[in-house]
């Protein structure tokens, strides 16, 4: 089950990879957002389910790390590379862009694997994940709402759709709300609820 899952998550990885270089050039940030998405909320978990008992998980950083320190460190990966003095380099470069989505995948494993780590108990992980929805949900609110286009302007295609640059911005603002923040969301409710499980059978 841990194998599957791991490769099931390197798999979606090089699908996502492949779209970001077949996309790249268009100026999407719609594209560049599935792909983070993708990578952050689908790919990240499933790598992380699948790294116990492997060399990786016993990597110094990855143990000793907590949640809360690994959402921080999610938090500040995320809205440096959204700055868009970093947004535009990233567009104007593949390499640059690929080492973007490396760091979200390198936040994201981290993220997930603290928080899903039996020892940390699952308050704490739920608290992790609850704290990066939060700050998901309000960079993807400030995107989705933003009285001007923050990245580009003109027309971008967003696979092979042509839409100006504010309504791409703000599709790429809701596919952050709609699939990054419920998944950690989710992640967070889910570890609650095994809490309350094992309390609950306590008395």
């Amino acid at each position: 089950m841990k194998r599957s899952a791991r490769i099931l998550g390197l798999l979606l990885l090089i699908v996502l990879c492949a779209v970001l270089v077949a996309s790249f050039g268009g100026g999407s940030f719609a594209v560049h957002m599935v792909v983070h998405m993708g990578i952050v909320a689908v790919a990240a978990p499933l790598i992380a389910c699948g790294m116990p008992g492997t060399r990786l998980d016993a990597l110094p950083g990855v143990a000793r790390m907590t949640p809360m320190l690994a959402s921080f460190v999610e938090l500040v990966a995320v809205w440096f590379w959204h700055l868009p003095a970093l947004r535009a380099l990233a567009d104007a470069s593949l390499a640059l862009s690929l080492l973007e989505q490396a760091s979200f995948l390198a936040a994201g494993v981290l993220l997930w694997r603290a928080c899903l780590r039996p020892g940390e108990g699952r308050l704490a992980g739920a608290a992790g994940l609850l704290f990066t929805s939060m700050h998901m949900t309000l960079l993807g609110v400030l995107l989705a709402l933003a009285p001007r286009p923050l990245y580009g302007e003109g027309d971008v295609s967003c696979f092979g759709i042509s839409l100006s640059a504010a309504a791409d911005q703000q599709i790429g603002g809701v596919v952050m709300l709609m699939v990054g923040a419920c998944a950690y969301l989710l992640g967070g409710i889910v570890l609650l609820a095994g809490l309350l499980r094992e309390d609950r059978a306590q008395c």
